[in-house]
């Protein structure tokens, strides 16, 4: 078979790709094709290659011996594609172009997270790199990353989400808060019988399974942000969470409180997300080793 006939890199993942999921059916969601049309792109590249590449029925699925040198030739030249790609995205690196962060809001005084500390180096490395960073809630950053409008993204996303993989990072304290303005800021915790009277903030984001594992049954107020909700907190006509790292200088001001700490708190795992695909690109993963250096997980 000359270069001009090998099959196409579409068939070859097809083909990988049914070979980790152990059959067809399994492959469908990885690859978001039915069935049928996973396999009559096998038939194709079988048809192409001359020979049998699995054994698929009632005993399952099974590579013939063919199929597993097959299947090791094509591991070989998808590693080697792979490489080159990277080493393409280095060239572009080195020339510039645009590198877009999302991060969920008000992380500037999340020391664990330390993203400037993540952004100096990163720039220092790439300062041929236009880099636009962009503040938004975790549903949106989701869209946009799965989108391609942003290379990843920063935040404590609730819902998990297809074709977008993520690093695992730290865990962000919220605390319940009312303000100096409030009723409740003067009353103990131990006085304090029931909450279901205040009006609660809740986050656009939330559903109300959320909302209720957050231990409210309706809420008062929507906000998108947490300094909308700071705001909101800090009118003294209504209550919320707050990330501790944010809240602790009003706390130390004394113009908010935490409300029933043993009863009214969570932690929100953060992460760092990126599209499926892309994880060998090599801007993202600098990006990504940066990250891991400086907010990943402690051993």
């Amino acid at each position: 078979m000359n270069a001009g006939r090998l099959p196409n890199l579409k068939l070859l993942t097809i083909f990988t790709t049914v070979v980790r999921c152990q059959g067809y059916s399994r492959a469908q969601q990885a690859l978001n094709m039915t069935t049928p049309a996973i396999s009559g792109y096998m038939s194709e590249l079988e048809h192409q290659l001359g020979f049998i590449l699995c054994q698929r029925g009632r005993s399952g699925f099974a590579l013939t011996p063919k199929g597993e040198q097959f299947l090791h030739y094509c591991h070989q030249l998808l590693a080697t594609l792979t490489d080159f790609a990277s080493q393409v995205d280095g060239l572009k690196a080195e020339q510039g172009g645009v590198f877009s962060v999302g991060v969920v809001d008000s992380t500037t005084t999340d020391r664990e997270l330390a993203l400037a500390g993540i952004i100096s180096q990163f720039s220092e490395r790439f300062p041929a790199i236009y880099l636009n960073l962009t503040v938004s809630s975790p549903n949106e950053l989701q869209q946009q990353v799965l989108d391609n409008r942003l290379d990843l993204a920063m935040g404590h996303f609730p819902v998990n989400v297809s074709n977008l993989l993520s690093l695992p990072l730290h865990d962000e304290q919220h605390w319940l808060y009312c303000s100096n303005r409030h009723p409740l800021y003067a009353v103990s915790d131990e006085k304090i019988e029931d909450l279901a009277d205040c009006g609660f903030v809740t986050r656009s984001y939330w559903n109300a399974a959320e909302l209720s594992r957050r231990g409210f049954k309706a809420s008062a107020a929507s906000v998108e942000s947490m300094e909308a909700q700071l705001i909101l907190i800090l009118s003294g006509r209504y209550i919320g969470y707050l990330p501790e790292h944010y809240a602790r200088c009003w706390v130390e001001q004394g113009q908010l409180r935490t409300l029933l700490p043993q009863q009214f708190s969570y932690r929100a795992p953060f992460s760092l997300i990126f599209r499926r695909g892309r994880s060998r690109e090599t801007l993202i993963r600098a990006f990504r080793d940066q990250v891991k250096l400086r907010a990943g997980p402690k051993e």
